[in-house]
């Protein structure tokens, strides 16, 4: 299968919509997930599962209505996309959480096995501060 702009967007539909399971359909169990930065997101994550638990499970914990990902930009090549995404948030404590990404997503068989998330750091390092979990 062709990874194409208009497949990669449709794919992050499900973010955008909130429906985290129809994006994750489509990443391997065994992927490889790097979350960039010094912030209580940041890690190697080797697994759809792992991934989940240390990042969505957590915002989760700090954002009652999820990060409300939008797609602005796809740029395709062969087999890699990359992805920029905005956040449309409010935190437990009210603080705005609108923070911008940019995933390099690589594709193997039509499933994601591999990607590079940038962010704001210090915008989750002061989500976490202020919205302590347990």
């Amino acid at each position: 299968m062709a990874i194409t702009h208009e497949s990669v967007r449709e794919l992050f539909k499900g973010l955008e919509s909130g429906d985290g399971s129809a994006f994750f359909e489509h990443v391997a169990d065994n992927v490889d997930w790097i979350v960039m930065g010094t912030h209580p997101l940041a890690g190697h994550y080797l697994s759809k599962k792992a991934f989940i638990e240390g990042t969505f499970a957590k915002l989760g914990q700090v954002l009652p209505n999820g990060a409300q990902l939008h797609t602005e930009n796809v740029i395709v090549e062969g087999d890699q996309a990359v992805v920029e995404l905005h956040s449309l948030a409010t935190a437990r404590n009210g603080m705005r959480f609108d923070n911008r990404y940019c995933w390099v997503v690589y594709f193997q068989d039509g499933l994601i096995v591999r990607v590079r998330a940038y962010l704001d750091s210090t915008m989750v390092g002061r989500l976490f501060e202020e919205n302590s979990i347990a």
